[in-house]
């Protein structure tokens, strides 16, 4: 029964999913060709495999974290900072993939640094969850002493550790973000969910933008925030996973 509950509800996610995207799919597949033959077109000296050669090239670029200015290229990807975040996300298992090791060696480190760093993020969010979960219940401790409430200080102080969760992880980041990145409200609601679940779509991600200046803690600050988000959004996790069993 588990099983056939977990396959419909997967298949009614797809369902729902293709009866919203397919349409823009195809839209954006049109216009893009359309956009093709209109720039051959134009510019009878262009040939279809030179063209089709460079979009190729910019998209390989754009994998590796280069974007063309102008005339130059955006670096930075891999400065140290960049490097960081990387390795937070890849030990978090948030896995962006707008961004990966190119070299083969590379490639062989970050197996070993995620076989490794994965473990120790774990141990790490169980601690701080643990550490926030102590903070909840000596608080309800304290309230049952003073206002000698019995059954209420439990599910008060639960229900503020929520809304507080909310409102530090949630609701209060895409503001950052909407400055930082130019993003909408429910652009920057929608990254801070993705990120702190783990499933790092790829497509919102934080300091890619090659027209924005960022500031040295940026960075810093959104790590930080990752990492006791996720712990929070873990034990609400886990207090949806005792409803459901």
């Amino acid at each position: 029964m588990l099983l056939a509950a977990y396959v419909g509800y997967v298949g009614l996610g797809a369902a729902v999913l293709q009866a919203l995207e397919r349409p823009v799919e195809l839209q954006a597949a049109k216009h893009l060709l359309q956009e093709r033959w209109e720039l051959l077109a134009n510019h009878t000296c262009l040939q279809p495999p030179a063209l089709q050669r460079l979009v190729e090239g910019i998209i390989q670029a754009y994998k590796s974290g280069i974007t063309l200015q102008g005339n130059t290229t955006s670096l930075g990807k891999w400065d140290y900072s960049g490097s960081f975040f990387f390795s937070i996300s890849a030990i978090t298992t948030i896995g962006y993939g707008n961004l990966s090791p190119s070299t083969a060696v590379g490639r062989i480190f970050c197996i070993v640094f995620a076989l490794f760093g994965i473990p120790l993020n774990l141990v790490l969010l169980n601690e701080i969850g643990q550490m926030m979960l102590l903070g909840v219940q000596h608080c309800a401790h304290r309230l049952e002493e003073v206002f000698h409430w019995q059954n209420k200080t439990s599910l008060l102080m639960k229900s503020c550790a929520l809304v507080t969760g909310l409102l530090f992880f949630l609701l209060l980041p895409p503001l950052l973000f909407s400055d930082k990145e130019g993003w909408s409200y429910e652009e920057g609601f929608y990254y801070s969910f993705i990120t702190l679940t783990t499933i790092g779509f790829g497509d919102y991600v934080i300091g890619m933008n090659p027209d924005r200046t960022y500031p040295s803690w940026y960075k810093n600050v959104v790590s930080l925030w990752i990492l006791f988000g996720m712990a929070w959004l873990a034990l609400v996790i886990k207090f949806c996973i005792n409803l459901l069993e």
